[in-house]
Formats: structure tokens, sequence, C-alpha cells
């Protein structure tokens, strides 16, 4: 497992690797721990990276498969589609974000039936 990190750009690319690995779990973890200080500091990409964290949420129930995996995979990918919005090529670390939807994206592709 990648370690922690609360730099956002080290978060993001641990983030892409993870969901590479089909760790979600962590993934959300690796992002959320770069999501704190922005959160505290009322950073304009704190809403998109929460999105994120929500995306790998949403496949971790998936992955875990218990009782009401699917509705729970819905609900927590609304607010990634709530705040995927926020993106745009003038932003920060706007080609890690961009790679991330994409494999977001690809994840949901997967999942038709539940997606």
């Amino acid at each position: 497992m990648l370690t922690m990190n609360d730099d956002l750009e080290g978060a993001l690319k641990a983030y892409l690797v993870l969901l590479d690995e089909g760790e979600y779990f962590e993934a959300h973890e690796v992002l959320e721990e770069a999501w704190h200080p922005l959160r505290l500091a009322d950073h304009p990409l704190k809403n998109l990276v929460k999105g994120f964290i929500n995306g790998a949420v949403s496949f971790e129930h998936l992955k875990r498969n218990r009782k009401n995996a699917d509705q729970k995979a819905r609900r927590v990918m609304v607010s990634y589609e709530r705040h995927i919005g926020l993106y745009h090529e003038e932003i920060e670390y706007a080609t890690l974000f961009k790679e991330a939807y994409e494999k977001i994206e690809t994840l949901k592709s997967a999942h038709p039936e539940v997606f």
C-alpha cells in the first residue's frame, strides 16, 4: 500500500494508482488525508476532492458486496456527480483530476446495472 500524503498532487497520483489496483478504500483514504487541510482552509478544490473521495467509496461498496451494496454505491456516487462540475482545465492539477475523472467514469461504465 502507498503511504498517506497530505500533499494534494502526491495524493492524487497515489489515488490514481490505487484505483488501478482496485484498492478503492485505500484510494479514498489517501485522498481524504489531503482533503482535510483543503476543507479547513476552505480551499476552492475542497468539494471537487470530496467528490473523488466518494467516487472511490462507491466502488468499495461494490467490491465488498454487502447487503444493499448497489444502493449504497449509488447514494455515495451522488456526491461525486454533484461536485464533478467543479472541474475545469484552469484548476491546479487539472491533468490529474482529468485522469481521475476518466478512471471513475470507466469504473462506472463497468457497472451499468448500478450506475
